[in-house]
């Protein structure tokens, strides 16, 4: 046997437990969400052909235009909320010189955190009786509805999400800040520039890649969130927090309509990857540093 053929079958041995678990856990729920999509089957016996109705009948379904309607809703919370809190925490890193370390570690505690554990904190924190609603009680008289009504319901879960992501986005946005030369600065400082001149003229230009990367993790996000409001208000009150991922769910294993659910999903996907196209059309600039 020649050295190429040896090289060759040694590189198929490698690559083959990979190509293996490929086929396993990816390949096959591929294809078989696809099967399951054309068809309808309720986990037990052979699916049945069903051809476009189950995509039909999402579009169909008022509780697909209540559901989108929500996630839009969470992403005008989130997004702006994420990502100046995130710009806010990577300009206080980058100006920081004790304790760096220290600082980005805890906030990373939140990004690791368990989304069980720290859904039960909030709940309580923003219960009726919690301490946010007994300190406004004290000092205003007054109480706010956080989980009950329609429209804070969704803005609480959304500050709730902020919390745990924002130094993760932010640790981004930092690393964006550390790759831009500090020679522009001094140059942009000789010509009188000020600090908000530069923040505008130098900074957010050049961590362009770092923000859409952050607008497209926070979209992802915002289509696929299912742990804060399953947990806290279970997609109530008016099912103003349903979510996609929680719609799905209880397609898929309370009401037994896995096809459906799976047609649900692919159309899903391809509304958070149209959208997620459209931000970066918007938002995406060519960067380069001379």
């Amino acid at each position: 046997m020649t050295l190429k053929k040896r090289e060759s079958l040694m590189g198929w041995g490698i690559t083959s437990t990979y190509l293996g678990y490929m086929a396993i856990f990816w390949g096959y729920p591929f294809i078989w969400m696809f099967i399951l999509a054309f068809t309808r089957w309720r986990f037990f016996g052979p699916p049945h052909f069903y051809g476009m109705r189950n995509f039909t009948r999402v579009f169909r379904d008022p509780m697909f235009w209540t559901v989108f309607v929500n996630t839009l809703n969470f992403m005008m919370y989130f997004l702006p909320m994420v990502f100046v809190g995130a710009m806010l925490f990577a300009l206080a890193v980058n100006r920081m010189k004790y304790f760096k370390t220290f600082v980005t570690l805890s906030f990373l505690v939140a990004y690791i955190s368990s989304g069980v554990a720290y859904s039960i904190v909030f709940m309580n924190i923003f219960s009726d009786i919690g301490p946010i609603n007994q300190f406004l009680y004290k000092h205003f008289g007054v109480t706010i509805p956080w989980f009950t009504s329609p429209q804070l319901a969704m803005l609480t879960i959304a500050i709730m999400v902020t919390w745990k992501f924002i130094g993760y986005y932010g640790l981004i946005l930092y690393s964006g800040i550390q790759a831009i030369p500090r020679s522009l600065y001094e140059a942009a400082e000789l010509d009188g520039a000020t600090g908000w001149i530069k923040f505008w003229k130098i900074t957010v230009p050049l961590i362009n890649p770092a923000i859409v990367t952050i607008f497209v993790l926070a979209i992802n996000l915002s289509f696929g969130i299912f742990t804060e409001p399953y947990m806290i208000t279970g997609g109530g009150p008016m099912n103003k927090t349903m979510t996609f991922m929680m719609y799905m769910y209880e397609t898929a294993f309370l009401r037994i309509r896995p096809s459906y659910a799976t047609a649900f999903a692919i159309i899903t996907a391809l509304i958070n990857y149209g959208l997620i196209i459209a931000v970066r059309k918007v938002v995406e600039r060519e960067v380069s540093i001379v």
